[in-house]
């Protein structure tokens, strides 16, 4: 049912995003949700699906990882709340299942600070108090029907629906979950998906948002409550939750490299995502816009790139892209990035997949996408830099590519994570590097080349030895990286190498401390 039910959103999940205004339109309330929910079915793709306790654990466990977006948390705790209830049980009839739709919304409200009506939370109390029947099929029904009657009163709790004219986008996200897993117990075929002609958030085109910032953290060294304190200052529409050692954290700011700095002081920071949402804002805009053009001649060439790291998103959407969210530890599946080439209005798409445990991932999505994807194989994100500064819409993609992929050969890359567990590495050069868990490692253009010492003190001993006389050193700081520790780096590579130009940025990928392109 939910694996149906994944797929179902997956077909309204451009309308879900159409429809998103609230708490301020940050964009993507379909889209995060779809993703939410692929991280449920990755899950349960893994577990024991004879056993109900290991069933309803991916449940759970997939929807904490996996969230994405306000609409994604709260997802996400609706569905600890429904897993928790039935994770003991032999099977789910309908009695249970009125429990779980119970226990679902009041996990919802639970995990909001301060919920508000007219949203999803409300949308799945309507649920829960329309939930009865004989039967698991009555049930959903019923629950849907009195479901579609409290999302269709959202407008009437919340000024900013009725301006625009439209329902809940979360709200109807979680109905469209429900009609899929109706849709499974009732074998019915997935619907075709609607066409889109035009967005609400066309109601705001003069407005100003700040950064839609979020955290997934392990090992904290804190209680979640104290967690949520130390964030709460930073913004709004915030929700902190946690489960199994992990907390995630989502909130709406104008400080996300403070806000990330400070929290990454209680805790191994595992992934993090920065959007910007007055740019995310002008990108659906811009989509609206292209709803209205149908009928004109797309380019030639459209990129998709994967990558994390708020910065570095920033800089491949600049630079054309539409992006796959992952990296090192969270590789996106095939599925994954055959949506996204699909979404670009192009007559071919040139994927930049950056990382080589990615690549044949998205090998395999061009295969299945039939001639009209083409893979440039950047292994890291800076060869795929390198590639999309040179991509230029109006060439034929096969001609693009092998220029982006000469561009991409001419970057080199250094990369300062650190090390998950103890062993001997040799290097190309013959050297035995000893290292320890939690080490500082260094690699260039994916290859280990040193370990030990600080972050910092990596960075230097990588250029004193790879430095080849490039022109330009460009640094991206990790998420717990603030700009002073940028600035001070770059004045010791400064120190070091006068006549090189140094470019800092924020926003660097998850688990790393620094990411360095030499070009």
């Amino acid at each position: 049912m939910l694996r149906r039910a994944t797929d179902w959103l997956g077909v309204y999940r451009e309308q879900v995003n159409a429809l998103n205004v609230y708490p301020v339109p940050d964009g993507d309330t379909g889209t995060n949700m779809h993703l939410t929910m692929q991280s449920v079915r990755r899950e349960l793709d893994t577990c024991d699906e004879n056993s109900m306790a290991s069933v309803s654990r991916a449940i759970s466990y997939g929807a904490l990882l996996g969230a994405r977006g306000n609409s994604g948390v709260i997802l996400s705790q609706l569905l600890k709340g429904f897993a928790e209830t039935i994770k003991d049980a032999a099977q789910v009839d309908a009695a249970l299942l009125i429990r779980a739709l119970n226990a679902a919304q009041k996990s919802g409200y639970g995990a909001v600070m301060k919920p508000v009506e007219g949203t999803i939370l409300t949308v799945a109390r309507g649920v829960a108090e329309g939930a009865r029947g004989e039967t698991p099929d009555q049930v959903l029904e019923q629950a849907l029907f009195a479901g579609q009657g409290m999302l269709d009163k959202t407008p009437d709790m919340l000024p900013a629906l009725k301006q625009a004219g439209v329902v809940d986008s979360g709200g109807q996200g979680y109905l469209y979950l429900l009609e899929g897993m109706l849709g499974e117990l009732r074998g019915e075929a997935l619907p075709p998906a609607p066409e889109v002609s035009s967005y609400a958030q066309q109601q705001f085109e003069n407005e100003a948002f700040g950064y839609c910032t979020e955290f997934l953290m392990s090992g904290a060294t804190r209680p979640i409550e104290d967690i949520r304190e130390l964030v709460s200052p930073f913004g709004d529409s915030l929700l902190v939750v946690g489960a199994e050692g992990y907390v995630k954290g989502h909130i709406h700011t104008n400080q996300p490299d403070e806000l990330l700095a400070a929290v990454g002081r209680y805790g191994k920071m595992l992934k993090t995502k920065v959007e910007d949402m007055s740019e995310q804002h002008t990108e659906i805009l811009g989509m609206a816009g292209a709803a209205a053009r149908a009928e004109e001649e797309v380019p030639a060439s459209g990129l998709v790139a994967v990558a994390n790291g708020y910065g570095l998103v920033k800089l491949f959407r600049s630079l054309g892209a539409r992006i796959v969210s992952g990296g090192q530890t969270a590789n996106p599946s095939v599925q994954d990035i055959v949506d996204a080439v699909r979404s670009v209005s192009a007559e071919k798409v040139i994927v930049l997949p950056n990382n080589k445990n990615v690549l044949m991932a998205a090998q395999k999505a061009a295969e299945l996408l039939e001639g009209r994807a083409v893979v440039v194989p950047t292994r890291t994100l800076g060869q795929g830099m390198g590639a999309a500064l040179n991509f230029q819409p109006d060439q034929l993609a096969e001609d693009l590519a092998a220029q982006m992929e000469e561009a991409a050969g001419s970057v080199t890359t250094f990369e300062i994570t650190r090390a998950s567990r103890s062993t001997v590495i040799t290097t190309k050069t013959g050297k035995d590097l000893q290292i320890a868990d939690g080490d500082v490692i260094g690699l260039q253009d994916d290859e280990l080349v040193q370990a030990g010492g600080s972050p910092e003190d990596a960075v230097m001993q990588m250029l004193e030895e790879g430095y080849q006389g490039q022109d330009i050193v460009t640094v991206f700081g990790g998420p717990q990286k603030t700009q002073a520790d940028l600035d001070a780096l770059a004045q010791r590579i400064s120190g070091a190498y006068p006549s090189v130009e140094i470019e800092t940025h924020p926003g660097g990928p998850d688990l790393y401390d620094y990411l360095l392109t030499l070009e």
